[in-house]
């Protein structure tokens, strides 16, 4: 019976694995091992599969294998079977590796051998404690052949110590997740392995090496794997010797060797590795430095640094940029462990001495590899760097002696750091097949930024000079040399200008009074003289163009305090905005537009020159390339390509706010604003007025073309109110009638393109942007307009997106004109919501359908909350509106009970409390006593509409109780608790306007029916009359969390 199982799991691998089987007896094969997994005979037919002789092929071995050692970890064997499995696997490796081998026996592949490993590593984790305290005598025993004393067998030495390093692995790797379960196993199992074991293990790996070192470097490698993996848990003088260390010195001496010889580089490799392994073994700080001391590190990073591969062919095409990387994580590992050293001493004692002395031993090896022209290379360094310099900024602020003995190694570092954000000789710019190599070298600029910062915090008057010297010395080499110097000289200086701002604007700004606010911003000030009188901006270098629009924008509160360099400026910027250079051009309308925006003030007398000179880059031309991009940040050309039709047209746009931005100017007079602005909308107007039919009729290019003109149309609306005097507490003054007028003109051509196309997604969208950014400009006139614009906007196929998009500038026109919207607001207030209810009612389908809903519910409330803190509430119940306010008052309770959404129902409640506070009537003067006889003073309730006081008590007070009372609700939930703080306000807000009656309701009614005893009832009352507001919100919260215990 057992042979045809056998058989029948043979051919159900080989038929699982083999890629021209019938995909159906594929299924049913994998269907029977994984139920061959669960089998207690299983694992018997695979072990006997795996081991046997003949062997079968090699799929079904490692199939086998891997179900031997599922069963092993899933528990599936007794101890009986472990005990066969120990006994027979021993056998194996004995006869195939052993000192018994057979002559007639073939050697595993790699890959069985690593199933054969894992197998006896789980074994190990099984019955080492018990059944198998001889395992490593057991496996040590595979390293010599019979008769002999030396480990001489090599195939029983490799699976030796390949068992090692897998033991190592299974049990304290600290890279493995395991359970609080799994890390006791192990950490027993590690102890009785020092216990027992680790003194013949360590004595091993010494004979192996002896053996071995000149004649298999196979071994050597693996034996110095197995070293610094298990030196990491085991006692490191077992294997740290004299006789190891001149193993590893030997193997990193490379002067005599040819160039690239792979089997010395494998050496060198190894005898890296095992130094940064033994390092990274966890010790006290000073038995840190003094391992460090003893390993040699120094001499044997300075024996791989003065190499020829790293001396003398680092600047060549065959500098061994590997063998860096790996001298630089060494390098990398040490500095860490000594700055951990200097953190945990104390100033002064053997350990903070002895971690100073080594730091500067190793700070130039560190600033070798910060310094690599290989930005790998140089990342490498970074972490140990951000510790030294993190320590240096602690030790500082303690006024610790290690401060004060590293501190000169600042200005050292600073000046590797800054050259390092130098491009390098062989980089260009601005190319489109060196992209990622410009992102990677912009990710490394960022990381050094970060040091220069801390740099700064350390040391700030040291980082001023060292930034204000490079930069001011870079722009007087270029005057003296009539603007003939390396590109990437002039753009280092230029970037450290612009990154100098995160110290200057330290403080908030550049100038308080006209003066500069600290030494820093007055450093920077003289900078941005230097930059203006250098003339960097006829640089011919696209980049140094780019730098310089970046800098001038990021630093326009010096231009503002010295309006008299301003016209020079947007004149270069006029020219840019021309540029040859797609990135420059495209950047430059954004930049142009961001620098406009801060200096409008100072732009009056140019204005229409300006404007002249942009018009040849206004005509918008649709392409239907590439769909218009998903991705909506503040800065369109940012992206790398910026080539898309997309891209350029979002750029584009950025010239159009420019150019409202610019008509706004406060020294243009009205009637010449108006002139610009009809030199701009006009041609948008005809071009509009062409593309309307073809657009109609289903043309896509001219839907597009719509599409862009209606956005441009808004986003000079936008641009010229950017400029329009405010004031966020009140509504904003009318504009002129004058420019009025002409907005006016530009939203009654956007609403006669909505009407027209109003069926396109696009279309509403573009429309429902402008018409948000036409409010302003347009003022009061846009009120007609509204019901055209909410017919157009919401549309029968109208999204849940669309309709809270729509109810958010509608909010701005509320408050914009609350003292003129009535009339209108009363007319369109019930088709408005009725589409609105039509929408919350909608069954939700799919996440991005919910996160809709929610948004629309929430815009819904707040469109309600500002017409009632407008004092716009009459329109909620006007003769027109009344028979919809029922089920305004039904759809906040809703949500005010909603426990799986507890943002709105926060804001249902504020809704509910201030329409308490719009209808209730004048607060009552109230008595301090809760009494039911206690005469009430100013006699009863004042509603403003009939009943409301009633009303109030008996539908919004009820719903204070209904989160709370919902079996899933969580008091303890910190967004849960901002409800019940707004619910116990509007608690307040209806006794206020109801006093002893609502006490009256509370007792007799409510708070009774809800199953409250009297005594809580009587503190809850007393609570309600005496505690202010904050005091009775945290009385509720409480008395909730007691109620629901």
């Amino acid at each position: 019976m057992l042979p045809l199982l056998t058989n029948a799991v043979q051919n159900a691998i080989e038929v699982a694995f083999d890629a021209r089987a019938d995909q159906a007896l594929k299924s049913q094969a994998f269907d029977f091992l994984n139920q061959l997994r669960s089998e207690p005979q299983g694992w018997q037919i695979c072990f006997s599969l795996a081991i046997r002789d003949p062997r079968p092929t090699e799929v079904v071995r490692h199939v086998s294998l891997d179900i031997v050692n599922n069963a092993i970890k899933t528990g599936q064997l007794g101890d009986q079977d472990f005990a066969f499995v120990r006994d027979n696997i021993l056998a194996y490796v004995r006869n195939i590796y052993g000192s018994s081998q057979n002559s007639n026996a073939r050697y595993d592949s790699i890959t069985i051998q690593n199933k054969i490993t894992q197998t006896m590593t789980n074994l190990f984790t099984e019955l080492y404690a018990m059944q198998w305290t001889s395992f490593f005598h057991d496996i040590l025993g595979l390293t010599a052949t019979t008769g002999s004393g030396t480990k001489d067998n090599a195939a029983g030495v490799m699976l030796y110590l390949r068992i090692l390093i897998s033991v190592h692995d299974e049990i304290a790797d600290v890279l493995v997740p395991r359970s609080p379960e799994e890390q006791r196993r192990d950490n027993e199992l590690k102890d009785l392995v020092r216990q027992r074991d680790t003194a013949m293990i360590a004595s091993s790996w010494h004979e192996i090496l002896a053996q071995w070192r000149s004649r298999d470097d196979r071994i050597v490698k693996l034996c110095l794997t197995a070293i610094g993996s298990w030196v990491s848990w085991t006692e490191i003088s077992l294997a740290v010797n004299d006789s190891l260390l001149n193993l590893l010195f030997e193997y990193l001496d490379l002067q005599h060797i040819s160039d690239g010889n792979i089997q010395i580089n494998q050496r060198r490799e190894a005898a890296i590795e095992a130094f940064i392994n033994i390092l990274g073994k966890k010790m006290s700080a000073s038995d840190k430095l003094e391992l460090v001391e003893v390993l040699k590190v120094n001499e044997a990073v300075s024996q791989l640094v003065g190499s020829r591969e790293l001396s003398e062919m680092r600047s060549t095409a065959t500098y061994d940029t590997d063998l860096a990387e790996d001298v630089a994580k060494l390098v990398n590992n040490t500095v860490s462990d000594i700055v951990k050293a200097l953190d945990s001493s104390k100033d002064n004692d053997p350990t903070s001495r002895r971690g100073i002395s080594l730091l500067g031993t190793f700070l130039p090896h560190l600033l070798r590899f910060l310094s690599d022209e290989y930005d790998e290379i140089c990342s490498t360094v970074i972490p140990s760097l951000t510790d030294l310099l993190t320590l240096m900024r602690k030790k500082s602020k303690s006024n610790s002696i290690v401060a004060s003995e590293i501190s000169p190694m600042l200005s050292i570092i600073l000046e590797v750091v800054i050259a390092k954000m130098k491009y390098d000789e062989t980089s260009y710019w601005g190319h489109d097949d060196t992209q990622t190599d410009e992102a990677e070298f912009q990710e490394l600029r960022g990381r050094l930024h970060n040091l220069q910062k801390v740099i700064a915090e350390v040391d700030e008057s040291m980082y001023i000079e060292k930034i204000r010297n490079v930069v001011v010395s870079t722009f007087d080499k270029l005057q003296s040399q009539n603007g003939q110097l390396d590109w990437r000289e002039l753009e280092l200086a230029m970037h450290e200008l612009d990154l100098f701002g995160d110290i200057a604007y330290k403080k908030h700004g550049l100038y308080s009074k006209t003066k500069p606010v600290t030494p820093a911003a007055e450093q920077l000030i003289g900078m941005m003289f230097k930059l203006v009188e250098t003339g960097v901006a006829s640089f011919s270098h696209p980049a140094i163009q780019l730098q310089y629009m970046v800098v001038c924008e990021r630093y326009h509160a010096f231009f503002e305090a010295n309006p008299q360099l301003i016209t020079p400026v947007l004149e270069n910027f006029v020219r840019f905005t021309h540029h040859d250079h797609i990135k420059v051009r495209l950047r430059s309308w954004y930049l142009f537009y961001k620098f406009v925006k801060h200096v409008r003030l100072y732009v009056g007398d140019i204005a229409e020159t300006a404007i002249q000179a942009l018009s040849d880059l206004l005509p918008i031309r649709a392409e239907l390339s590439e769909e218009p991009s998903e991705d909506d940040n503040d800065d369109p050309s940012s992206s790398e390509s910026g080539q898309s039709a997309n891209a350029r047209f979002e750029s584009q746009l950025c010239l159009y706010e420019t150019i409202g931005c610019i008509c706004s100017a406060r020294a243009i007079p009205a009637e010449k604003q108006a002139v610009l602005i009809r030199s701009i909308v006009n041609p948008l107007f005809a071009d509009l007025e062409a593309h309307l039919d073809q657009a109609k009729n289903g043309d896509k290019r001219a839907t597009l073309q719509v599409h862009h003109l209606i956005k441009a149309l808004g986003t000079v609306a936008q641009g010229f109110s950017d400029g329009m005097p405010r004031n966020p507490s009140t509504a904003a003054p009318a504009p002129p009638d004058i420019i009025s007028e002409e907005f006016a003109l530009v939203a009654e051509a956007v609403l006669v393109a909505l009407e027209r196309l109003r069926s396109s997604l696009d279309i509403r969208e573009a429309s429902r942007s402008a018409f948000a950014r036409l409010v302003a400009p347009v003022g009061s006139r846009i009120l007609p307009q509204l019901p055209r614009w909410i017919d157009g906007l919401l549309s029968e196929t109208s999204t849940k997106d669309e309709m809270a998009m729509l109810l958010n500038p509608l909010v701005q026109v509320v408050f914009r004109f609350k003292s003129e919207i009535y009339d209108v607001l009363n007319t369109l207030l019930t088709p408005l919501l009725q589409r609105v209810f039509a929408g919350i009612a909608e069954p939700v389908t799919g996440t991005d359908d919910e996160i809709q809903h929610v948004e629309l519910k929430r815009e819904y409330l707040n469109f309600l909350l500002r017409i009632l803190e407008n004092g716009l509430e009459p329109v909620l119940v006007s003769e027109s509106n009344q028979p919809i306010f029922a089920t305004v008052v039904s759809t906040i309770e809703h949500f005010a009970k909603d426990v799986n959404d507890f943002q709105t129902a926060k804001s249902a409640f504020t809704v509910l409390r201030n329409m308490v506070v719009a209808w209730g009537g004048p607060d009552l003067e109230l008595p301090s006593s809760t009494s039911a006889n206690a005469n009430l003073a100013n006699g009863n309730p004042q509603p403003k509409l009939p009943g409301f006081d009633h009303f109030m008590m008996t539908t919004f007070s009820p719903l204070c109780w209904a989160i709370p009372s919902n079996s899933n609700f969580d008091p303890k939930d910190a967004q849960g608790q901002l409800v019940l703080a707004e619910a116990a306000v509007l608690q307040k807000a209806i006794y206020a306007k109801t006093g002893q009656a609502y006490l009256t309701y509370l007792r007799d009614m409510e708070l009774s029916s809800m199953g409250m005893d009297s005594g809580t009832i009587e503190e809850y009352l007393n609570a309600l009359c005496n505690f202010d507001t904050k005091e009775f919100q945290r009385f509720f919260q409480n008395l909730v969390q007691r109620s629901t215990q």
